[in-house]
């Protein structure tokens, strides 16, 4: 997502997370960066789908499922990722 559109985190926060076909996700629960870049590095995903769990995706120490920055594709009324770049 190299675009010079500035998007505030918390328009993120919420939003339903999908996959270019379509798969529900979830929604964004909350943001990971890197506090001296300012880097985007996860997604923690709240409200996890069926789908979502079953994947086995990276968790953090309190079994939040982890979505890395870099699978985001598309920013609007959802969060767009590419499915093979996670699993």
């Amino acid at each position: 997502m190299a675009d010079d559109h500035k998007t505030f985190s918390k328009d993120l926060i919420g939003k339903t997370v999908v996959s270019k076909t379509g798969k529900r996700f979830g929604e964004v629960g909350d943001l990971i960066f890197e506090s001296r870049s300012g880097e985007l590095i996860h997604i923690i995903i709240k409200s996890p789908t069926t789908y979502t769990q079953k994947l086995e995706l990276e968790k953090d120490k309190e079994g939040n499922i982890l979505i890395p920055f870099s699978a985001v594709i598309a920013m609007g009324d959802f969060l767009v990722i590419a499915e093979e770049d996670i699993i």
